[in-house]
Parts: C-alpha cells; structure tokens; sequence
C-alpha cells in the first residue's frame, strides 16, 4: 500500500496546528508550515503571540475546560473553517489544542439532514 496511515494528518488538505496545554506550538503539518511560512519555523513560538485578546480567552477556556470552538474566516477573498479543539493525554488531562484549517469552496452546499 503506497498510503501510509501513520502520516495521515501530514499530507491532508487543510492545515493542522498543535500546541501544548502551555501554548507553544509542538507540530505543524505541510498545509500549516507552507499558510504560516512568512512567520518562520513556529515550531516552539507561543500561540498566545498571534492571537487577539478575545482569541486567546477561547483558547484558554478551552485548555482549562475542553471542548471545541468553530468558525468561519475570509482573508484574501478565501473563506476557510477552523476548528479548534482540546486534546487529550493518556490520563485524560487535557494536553493542548489541534486546529483545523480548511478553505471553503464558494459554492459550497449545504444540506439539512433529518
């Protein structure tokens, strides 16, 4: 098999960013170094630098709460959804956050499902 399972979250098509439960950021995939490339390697930097006042009061609540948070941006005339949610170690306690970043198509249905 030319897919390797262990590396599905490298190649996916929406950019993963990770930080720990102290806001430094442990990993990026491709989708995530090449949308933050002007920043540099982040790897090691503090999420909390890049974030508004109301950000980083989400992203506290979850690290101390858990959970998810979602939303919708523009910039550029690209629409993307981010989800962020808490992960968790072994023990349950919670390790950091895993954000989701993915461009919406602009004709993008929706449906209702019952």
């Amino acid at each position: 098999m030319d897919f390797e399972f262990e590396k599905w979250y490298e190649d996916i098509e929406c950019a993963v960013t990770v930080c720990d439960a102290e806001c430094r950021i442990i990993y990026m995939n491709r989708r995530s170094r090449e949308t933050f490339a002007a920043h540099g390697d982040l790897i090691g930097a503090d999420l909390m630098a890049c974030h508004t006042p109301a950000s980083q009061a989400v992203i506290r609540r979850l690290l101390a709460e858990g959970g998810s948070n979602s939303y919708t941006i523009e910039k550029r005339g690209v629409r993307k959804l981010i989800h962020q949610t808490a992960w968790r170690r072994a023990d349950g306690t919670i390790g950091g956050l895993v954000e989701f970043s993915t461009v919406l198509p602009p004709d993008m249905p929706h449906y209702v499902r019952g």
